[in-house]
This record gives structure tokens, C-alpha cells and sequence, in this order.
């Protein structure tokens, strides 16, 4: 795996939902560039009946997307910017219109073709059958061939953990610097990985716990799930995030609006490889909901320019810019193992390290200020809630937040 995923923040994207063709989304690279990006993740870009996770073929771009020409251009215009790019491949299932020998489907007891949970139109490809395998690897290297970086693997918790082994393997020696993310919401993620090969799964019980926390006010569930999380980064890098295309936005999730920042500072300050859902960047809110067309919401259109979104999203764009600038200043981040040092229900010191690198994150949500009991000599202010507000490092307001770093050599204890 390459080594320039240990920097990558991406800033994700649902072409279908985001509107028009790839060159449409090419003018819009400047604004992730400035929001501090170093990758772009797309979601599904092949030709599909729908929605894009009905795949009819994996070799040809959706013609509501635009054409081979203009993936191209794109992949060049993300190399002008320094930017990495990531595809989602749907390898689980496919459209039903997708025409490939009988032997490619799973079927069930009754004989009639296996569904992917209970979704007629999704089609479950047979993952035993060896020409499966070799027609993954084949559209892996080939869009690898044309200039992404990498792959997150739709559904791979549905997928057994031993088809990755025998299609990596095709795809690796030839790209050895390509980066392999599993979908996985639930579960064994250090053993998927380690069985699997994946380089990184999606860290879904780190997102889950990061808002439950914050509304509950149970700040010993997200210290929970942080030590299940160290233990994930040492199988791999796990791809982490507040948002997505399949989740309502963190802006709407949230109870209290004063928490988002906590939110973001979490994600910024421990280990992975961190992504911003579009639209989150800029407070847009949504709301998932189980039906038909019950993703619109979360799969909005952008405008055709930055100028043109809403005055009250630039302060939350703002924020991710301080707090991106951060990790990219300490991108040691992405493989640091997080512990805390002070522990309430509403009170939360964090120490995030690796070898002699430390800072610690500091999250209030109560109702009163906190000083926090820990040692902040040689400690200044890196980021938080109110910038330069002169604030002792070691004393948050209410509902408040502070990223602290260390002046000279001196460790925090």
C-alpha cells in the first residue's frame, strides 16, 4: 500500500446526487483543495439502472455522468491539484439487467437468484465462482490502469473475507500503491481485515459512537469505542467519518448544534484516514429515512459554483479548514492510538500519540466550564471552539473544545 494514504483527508462524493457530468464535478476540485482535501472519493461512476449501486457495467461510465473522456480529464484534473482518487466498486451484487453467464449468481434453496438484503433489483454475484474472481480483478486494474488510487468496496461485510484474498493478489503487483477499503458496518473488523487483506474497512461503530455520545451525554461509550478502534488500527487504516451517502448528515443527527465541532474535532485528532461527506463541510442537514427514495435527502445537488451555496454553511467550511490544516500539520495522526486521561459522563480529556508525538483533545458537554485535572504545563491552544480567546489550556466553557499541543520536548501526562 502506498504511503500517501497516511496524509489523505478526502472529500466525498455522490456523482449521482451531486448533478450533471464529471466535468461538472471538476469545478468544484478548487474548493476541496481549499478546504484542505488531498483525495476525492466518488461514489459509483459506472454505467447502472438507478441509483448507481445496480451496476449494469463495470467497464463503461454512466451516461448521466458523461464519458470515458470525461473521467479522464477528471483523473487529470485531480493530478494537476495533488488530489488521490478513490472509487466505489460494487462487487457484492449487481443490477439485474447485468448480463454475465448463470454460473456468476448466487442462488437460493429454491433455485431463483439470491438478492443482496431483501433488494430485488440487486442481484448477488457468486463469490466461489472463479471467473468472478478474475472479472474483479480486471475492472479493478482497469479504472487502476486509468488513473484512481484506490477502491472502497461496497458491501464487502457481505462478501467472504476469502474472496479478497484470492483477488488482491491479481491486482497488487500491479499497482502496489493502491489503497483497499472494505465497507464493514458491523462485526470482527480487525479480523476481516487480517483475513480478508483489505487495507481498511469503514469505521462505523467509531461514527456511531461519536454522536450517540455527544447526545446521551455518555462520553464513556465513545471512550469505549476508541479503544476497539486503536486495537482496528493495528490490522489496518480504517477509513473514518461523521458522514456519508447512506447516513443522515451529522448536522441533523446532532441534538445540540454546539456539539458539531466535537464531532469534527474527534474525527481530525484520531487515527484513520478521515473523509467529509459533500454538503457537511457546509452544515447542510438531511435526514435518511427507510422507503423509496428515502436517500434524496442526503444525495442533494450542489450549485453550479461555491459563490452560489448559503452564507450560513462558511463558518462550518471554515471550521473544517482549521481543523483539516491540523491534521495535515500532524499527519502522524493517522496511525495514533487515542486514550484518555480524564473521564466523566460530560467531561473528556484525549490524548492522541505516536512514538514522541502527542496532543490532546479536550471535549465539554455540560452545562458548566470544566478544568480539566490533567498536567497542561508546555501545553498551548492549537484549535478550539473560539480561536484566541485566551482561555487556560487546560479549562473548556460549557459545551466547548480545545486541541492542545506541546511546546519543546515536554510529554503529557
Amino acid at each position: 500500500m502506498g504511503g500517501w494514504v497516511e496524509h489523505a483527508v478526502w472529500w466525498h462524493v455522490y456523482p449521482l446526487g451531486f448533478g450533471g457530468r464529471l466535468d461538472r464535478l471538476a469545478g468544484w476540485l478548487d474548493y476541496a483543495v481549499e478546504l484542505g482535501a488531498s483525495g476525492l472519493q466518488l461514489g459509483p461512476v459506472f454505467a447502472s439502472e438507478t441509483h448507481g449501486y445496480d451496476t449494469l457495467d463495470h467497464f463503461a461510465i454512466d451516461p448521466r455522468l458523461g464519458t470515458d473522456e470525461d473521467f479522464d480529464k477528471l483523473v487529470a484534473a485531480c493530478r494537476e491539484r495533488g488530489l488521490h482518487l478513490l472509487l466505489d466498486g460494487v462487487f457484492n451484487h449487481v443490477g439485474r439487467g447485468f448480463r454475465a453467464p448463470e454460473t456468476w449468481f448466487r442462488r437460493e434453496a429454491s433455485g431463483e437468484k439470491a438478492v443482496f438484503e431483501g433488494h430485488h433489483g440487486l442481484v448477488a454475484l457468486n463469490h466461489d465462482e472463479p471467473e468472478v474472481v478474475a472479472y474483479v480483478a480486471r475492472v479493478m486494474n482497469h479504472w487502476l490502469d486509468r488513473g484512481a488510487s484506490g477502491w472502497r468496496l461496497d458491501a464487502a461485510y457481505a462478501v467472504p473475507a476469502r474472496f479478497w484474498r484470492e483477488v488482491l493478489p491479481q491486482t497488487r503487483p500491479r499497482h502496489p500503491g493502491a489503497w483497499f477499503a472494505g465497507e464493514v458496518i458491523h462485526g470482527d473488523y480487525t479480523g476481516y481485515l487480517r483475513e480478508s487483506g483489505l487495507d481498511s474497512i469503514t469505521q462505523y461503530e467509531l461514527w456511531k459512537a461519536i454522536w450517540s455520545s455527544l447526545n446521551d451525554r455518555n462520553l464513556f461509550e465513545l471512550a469505549w469505542a476508541l479503544d476497539r478502534h486503536n486495537a482496528v488500527l493495528g490490522a489496518g487504516l480504517p477509513l473514518t467519518f461523521v458522514g456519508n451517502h447512506d447516513v443522515t448528515r451529522i448536522a441533523t443527527r446532532l441534538d445540540d448544534e454546539r456539539h458539531l465541532g466535537h464531532a469534527l474535532a474527534l474525527l481530525f485528532t484520531v487515527g484513520g484516514s478521515p473523509s467529509v461527506y459533500y454538503g457537511d463541510e457546509q452544515a447542510f442537514r438531511g435526514l435518511k429515512e427507510e422507503r423509496a427514495g428515502g436517500d434524496d435527502a442526503i444525495r442533494p445537488a450542489f450549485p453550479d459554483r461555491p459563490d452560489e451555496l448559503a452564507p450560513y454553511g462558511w463558518p462550518t467550511y471554515r471550521l473544517h479548514q482549521r481543523l483539516i490544516g491540523l491534521r495535515r500539520r500532524h499527519a502522524w495522526l493517522s496511525r495514533a492510538t487515542t486514550t484518555p486521561l480524564h473521564l466523566t459522563n460530560t467531561a473528556l480529556a484525549l490524548r492522541s500519540s505516536s512514538g514522541d508525538d502527542r496532543i490532546v483533545t479536550l471535549l465539554n458537554v455540560g452545562d458548566t466550564a470544566v478544568t480539566f485535572p490533567i498536567d497542561a504545563g508546555g501545553l498551548s491552544v492549537l484549535e478550539a471552539d473560539a480561536p484566541g480567546d485566551g482561555r487556560s489550556p487546560g479549562t473548556v466553557p460549557a459545551h466547548g473544545w480545545s486541541v492542545l499541543g506541546e511546546s519543546g520536548n515536554r510529554s503529557v501526562r
